[in-house]
């Protein structure tokens, strides 16, 4: 006999109420309380299923098992080397940003490679993934696809073929017929991630799985989702540019600091070997708030361009806007350079971008936006071989960066020969080559006066 219950489930930790309640009172968020049917079974019989046995830790096998290759050398190294068979991929992204190409890429490469892939299409027809794939010239027969959003076919299809691969695309239009409520509602996302997950370790088929996100770049759904599934990634970039970038935010088999590199072409995501030289492809000589920036995307070092306009305001309240920067952040440094350098900013508007649609995530990149606003502001231009790198603390110090020779080795390929970093970060430079100007600096001003042309 079954029998249907209702309960109101959070959003957010997925915390469960006979009842709806306002604030959660697990994580103590407002208003994410979702209603849910629950049907639950008297009978809980195990149904003749394998248990596995308590045994210690030092009888359990160590054979590490081989990774396989996915055929986009970016998205393998963000893995930490490839794919684990059995492992659950979670990839996120903002709609139209590339999720869908990208694993269609993955699937073709490890079809050719190691044998049957299942391609599962919840959204589209099997007709308007061919179309993508023929447009991204990866049409194989080991390439199957099936249109169903039923989860228990998709079980049964599974151990049948047992694919190199499964993609699920997307989590949010699977649905259990265990669970009586509408495919993306926070149960069935929960129930079918869960089944998912006992597929990809009772099977050893690795699953990828696409996840919407909402309108704040969370991935929907309850955020258990997230500690349910081996690896997140998130796949980010501006739609107007062709820069992509995959992050890796969790990694049970690898690290979480690596990143890889895309642009988005006619024929799909191309992997770019050397993103700084195309990011400073049209970087004006000598033109006022303009500077080089090295920072780190993951452990790769990546040149970007900084730009910053300021003008005086023609309003009471002078406006502040960064494009790839954090907002909080630029307002913090314009505040610096007032008290601590003298630079009056207070009345006039600053616009700062990252040039080429890359977020910057790290503060060694506070060095860069403070020299470039005051670069505009003076309208003196800064030396154009130079590189600059360095966190700013709020008494106008600079503060030691991460793999500093790192970033420097990667802008002498391009033939930068000047560079200013924090004093602190001087004492450990090895690197040593013939024509290089290594500049210690301790607070903004040193670095203004070393800079300027």
């Amino acid at each position: 006999m079954v029998k249907v219950k209702i309960q109101y489930v959070c959003q957010e930790c997925g915390y469960d109420s006979p009842k709806w309640l306002g604030k959660c009172p697990a994580c103590n968020a407002w208003n994410t309380m979702v209603e849910e049917t629950v049907s639950s079974k008297k009978d809980h019989k195990r149904n003749n299923q394998a248990v596995d046995k308590p045994r210690p830790i030092t009888a359990v096998d160590m054979a590490s098992v081989p990774r396989r290759l996915s055929g986009v050398a970016e998205f393998d190294r963000v893995l930490g080397g490839g794919i684990v068979p059995g492992a659950l991929l979670l990839i996120g992204g903002d709609p139209g940003i590339g999720k869908s190409t990208l694993l269609l890429q993955v699937a073709a490469g490890m079809s050719a490679d190691y044998g049957e892939v299942l391609y599962v299409s919840g959204e589209e027809s099997a007709a308007q993934t061919r179309m993508r794939a023929e447009r991204l010239g990866k049409i194989s027969d080991n390439l199957l696809v099936m249109t169903e959003t039923n989860l228990d076919e998709v079980v049964l299809e599974t151990n049948r073929l047992k694919p190199a691969l499964v993609v699920i695309d997307s989590i949010q239009t699977m649905f259990s017929p265990d669970i009586p409520a509408a495919p993306g509602s926070v149960g069935q996302v929960r129930e079918s991630t869960g089944k998912l997950l006992r597929l990809a370790k009772e099977s050893g088929v690795p699953i990828a799985i696409i996840g919407h996100v909402t309108k704040e770049g969370n991935i929907a759904g309850p955020r258990l989702l997230e500690h349910m599934v081996d690896v997140v990634l998130y796949f980010e970039g501006e739609r107007s540019y062709a820069f992509r970038v995959l992050r890796a935010i969790k990694n049970r088999f690898g690290s979480t600091n690596e990143s890889g590199i895309f642009s988005m072409e006619e024929g799909g995501l191309v992997e770019v070997k050397n993103p700084s030289s195309m990011l400073l492809t049209e970087r004006p000589q000598n033109a006022p708030g303009s500077v080089v920036l090295a920072c780190m995307e993951g452990v790769r070092p990546l040149l970007i361009e900084i730009q910053a306009l300021v003008s005086t305001t023609c309003f009471g309240m002078p406006r502040r806007t960064a494009a790839g920067f954090d907002y909080n952040r630029l307002i913090l440094l314009m505040a610096v350079l007032e008290k601590r350098v003298g630079v009056m900013l207070s009345n006039q508007d600053a616009y700062v971008n990252a040039v080429g649609g890359i977020k910057i995530m790290e503060p060694a990149a506070d060095l860069a936006v403070a020299l470039a606003v005051t670069s505009s502001f003076r309208n003196l231009p800064i030396n154009p071989y130079t590189v600059v790198m360095g966190e700013v603390g709020l008494t106008g110090e600079v503060r030691m960066v991460s793999r500093v020779e790192n970033r420097i080795s990667e802008a002498v390929t391009l033939g930068f020969k000047r560079f200013v970093i924090p004093s602190g970060n001087l004492a450990n430079i090895k690197l040593r080559q013939q024509g290089l100007d290594i500049i210690g600096v301790s607070n903004v001003t040193e670095a203004m006066e070393a800079v300027w042309i």
